[in-house]
Parts: structure tokens; sequence; C-alpha cells
């Protein structure tokens, strides 16, 4: 058996009311199509052709390669676009797998348990159904007294005795390609929808049909709206959180945190109500992550605590602390035992190991050494109004409270600042930098500032205009 798969995702997808094709729609940050290809990921496919119509250009650019794509110009119905998909595989597939693009919730382990049923049979079609307690708008599978399958009826053409079926189409197909290529040629469009059905194909097969039961009902839920959109997120999110818990990651509040598909978590890590998880993140072990951080595109080394944060595309190290009301943005990296805390933004920033900048600062576009701290209010001014440029601060250096550091500029090794200064010079190792004016006292200046303020008033009788 060689197998050909092909995945339907040409409707125009008018109930989600979007300018995005359906199939784009992200679930858990993947574009909805990615959970169907990835449900192929436990069996051997030797070619797989995505059909296409609305939003065909933007659909193709987000597809994996080696996957190709044919246009279905005019949506004619599951069983037409099946006959445009087949006709774009090549000939040496003999076996071809069908499945929906909207259908988000396939797993692996069920494709893979389709495949090895039909290919044991030796049937022309086995279809996936499962028996749900409302069957709504699914198509009820047909049987004959001896249970063997006679077809499909579509909801809207079903008679009321068959609307009480339980068992219901999950439109997942394998054939021979063969036999559905004969069949698909029978199959006409006699029905409410005036459309080719897929499933119609099933009764000029005969008797040689097998089915694949799951136990799961959610595997048929499609997405034609974005409440169905929410439904299928809401399982998925559930089926990623059970996952890390099972693997050894804490999550008091599961319903309270959020994950892309892509995420990794270690073990002994609490994630915290408000978490969300993005783009690929790498959180470590034994972590304290929240509660109220979004992180995304970034990792975070063992023993971190992030807590009210956002973290964006940064490397945090082991054994940092980060937050509360922090904004990392994209190139911050914060070495082993560094920290990053409250009201603090950074970009583009290498923060040394130990460093700290506790609090109500800017950094970025700069260098900071091992051990050194930067007092409250500091900001790196970075950006002339044309061009950025980059401070760099040694190691062990003290920096006093409310410091202005105009790039570019260099602190070496062991110096200090002292506050409310605004350095634009070098200071080198082991000196201390300050700049700013020299304070004055005047004395008794508020009593003599009040009684001319008085003699005023007086000189113009204690009126005011």
């Amino acid at each position: 058996m060689i197998l050909g798969a092909v995945v339907l995702a040409a409707g125009l997808g008018t109930r989600m009311k979007s300018a995005l094709p359906k199939v784009l729609h992200p679930l858990a940050g993947r574009p909805m199509i990615a959970w169907v290809l990835g449900s192929l990921a436990g069996v051997e496919v030797s070619h797989t052709v995505v059909v296409v119509g609305h939003g065909a250009d933007a659909v193709a650019a987000l597809l994996p390669d080696g996957v190709s794509t044919q246009v279905q110009q005019t949506q004619l119905g599951t069983g037409h676009a099946t006959a445009v998909g087949v006709a774009g595989l090549p000939e040496h597939c003999d076996t071809v797998l069908v499945l929906c693009g909207d259908t988000p919730l396939i797993s692996p382990a069920l494709i893979t348990g389709l495949v090895a049923a039909h290919q044991s049979s030796g049937n022309t079609a086995t279809m996936v159904t499962t028996v749900v307690s409302d069957a709504g708008s699914y198509g009820r599978v047909l049987r004959d007294a001896a249970g063997v399958v006679t077809g499909v009826v579509e909801a809207r053409d079903a008679s009321a005795h068959e609307r009480e079926i339980h068992e219901i189409n999950a439109g997942i197909f394998m054939f021979d390609r063969a036999s559905l290529n004969a069949a698909l040629a029978q199959v006409g469009s006699s029905n409410a929808q005036g459309e080719v059905y897929l499933p119609d194909v099933l009764p000029a097969m005969g008797t040689s049909i097998g089915t694949f039961v799951s136990d799961d009902p959610d595997v048929v839920l499609g997405v034609n709206t974005r409440v169905d959109l929410a439904t299928c997120e809401t399982i998925l999110q559930s089926r990623l959180r059970k996952a890390l818990m099972l693997a050894g990651v804490t999550i008091p509040d599961p319903t309270a945190v959020y994950l892309d598909a892509d995420v990794q978590v270690g073990r002994d890590t609490v994630l915290l109500a408000g978490v969300h998880l993005r783009a690929r993140t790498v959180i470590g072990q034994d972590c304290v992550i929240g509660p109220n951080c979004v992180i995304e595109a970034s990792a975070v080394g063992d023993g971190a605590h992030v807590i009210n944060a956002v973290v964006r595309a940064s490397q945090i190290g082991p054994g940092t602390s980060v937050g509360p009301y922090a904004f990392v943005r994209p190139g911050t990296e914060l070495a082993t035992g560094g920290k990053i805390g409250t009201f603090v933004e950074t970009k583009n920033a290498r923060i040394g190991a130990r460093a700290k900048v506790p609090h109500l600062s800017y950094i970025g576009d700069a260098e900071i050494g091992e051990d050194t701290n930067i007092g409250a209010g500091n900001i790196t001014a970075n950006y002339d109004g044309f061009r950025k440029h980059r401070t760099t601060i040694g190691a062990r250096v003290k920096t006093g409270s409310d410091c202005v550091l105009v790039a570019p500029v260099t602190i070496g090794d062991d110096a200090m600042t002292g506050a409310g200064s605004i350095i634009t010079d070098p200071i080198p190792s082991g000196a201390l930098g300050i700049a700013r004016a020299r304070q004055s006292v005047i004395e008794d200046f508020t009593r003599r500032a009040a009684a001319k303020a008085r003699a005023a008033s007086d000189d113009s009788g204690g009126h005011q205009v």
C-alpha cells in the first residue's frame, strides 16, 4: 500500500465572518490546517495534497515543505473536492486518505489506527464513525440488518427515522484509489445542497466498506463559526495542560493557564493563574511562572521566577528573577542569578550574572557586567533621534538613583555614578562619575518669601482683580 493524503480546505467559511481563510484561524498557536496535517505524523504518507479555494495563496504559503495544493475553482461539494485532490496525487499512490481541513481535533493515534484497520481488512473503503447523544447536523451512518454499512445520509436529507441514528460520519475516509475514482464518476448532486457529497460514493462500493469507530466524539468537531473555534480551543488547551501535568508540571488552576502547542515546560515548575506561554517558549525545571505573565518565543532557565511580566524573544537565565510589572523586550539576555525588577523595561540588553536592575529603569541597547547594581530610575538614552547607540557598563558597577547614561558611553569595572547624574563621557574603572549642578542653600528663604508676598498683597489693598 502506498498512501496519499487529501485534505479538503477549499470552503468559503462564510459563517466565520472573517477575511482570514477558515483553516488559517489559529488554535493554541497553530493554524487549524496545521493540526490536521499534524495528525499524519504517525503514518507513512507518500504525498499530501491540500485542496484550496478561498484564500488559496495564503493557505499555500503556510503549508510545510512537501505538501502541494490543488485549486477547486468552484465549490461543488466534498466529492468534487476529493476528485480535485486525488488528481494531484502521484500515480503510484494506490490508497487515499481523505481528511477535512476544519476538524482540528483529529489525533495521530486515530489516523494510525484507521490506516492499520484499513490495511488489514482488505476493504475498498474504511470510514471513521463515532456515536454521540445528539447527532445534530452530522451525517448519519446507515447500516443494513446485518450491520453492514450501506451509506451515509446528510442531516438535511435524512428522514425522521434516520435522524434518530446516533452513529455519525466523522468525515475521515480511506479508499482504494481505483475504486474511489470509479465511484466518484457515478455520484450525482440530487440532494438538498445540490452538491456532490463524498459519502455518496459508499453505495457504489458494495459491501466492502469498513468502519473504524472512535470512542472520542471530539474527533468529529468541525469549525464553522467562531463559537466552534472557541470550543475546539478549550478542548486543545485541556489536552495540553493535562500532558504537562502528567509530565510533572504543577498547574493549580488549569483553566487559567494558556499554552501554545509547541511550548515546553520542565518538571517541578509551577504555572500560576494568568500565564500565557506562546511561540515555542521553553521553560526549565523548578521555575515559578506567574501569576499574570505573557512569555513568547523565549527561554527561561531552571529555577527562575517570573511574576506579572511580559517577556518576548528573550533569554532568561537560571536562578533569575523577573518582575513584578516588568517588560522584557526582544533581544534581552539575563544571565544566571540576575534580576529585572519592578517597572523595568529592557530591550536588546545583555545583563550579566548576578547583575540587578531592581526598579523603575529603562535599559535598552546595553551591556551590563556581572554583579553590577543599577540604581532606581536609571535610563540608557540609546536614541539620538536618528540612530541607536550602545551603553557598556562593566562588572561590579554601582550606579546612583535617577541617572541618565547618554549613549554611546562606557562605564568601567568597579566604577560608580552619583545620584541624579547625566553621564555623557566615559568613566574609567574604579572611578566615580558625577554630572550635576552643585547644590545651593539659601538660609531663611521661606520666611522672607512669605513676608514679601504679604507686603505685595497689602500694597494692592488686599483686592484681587
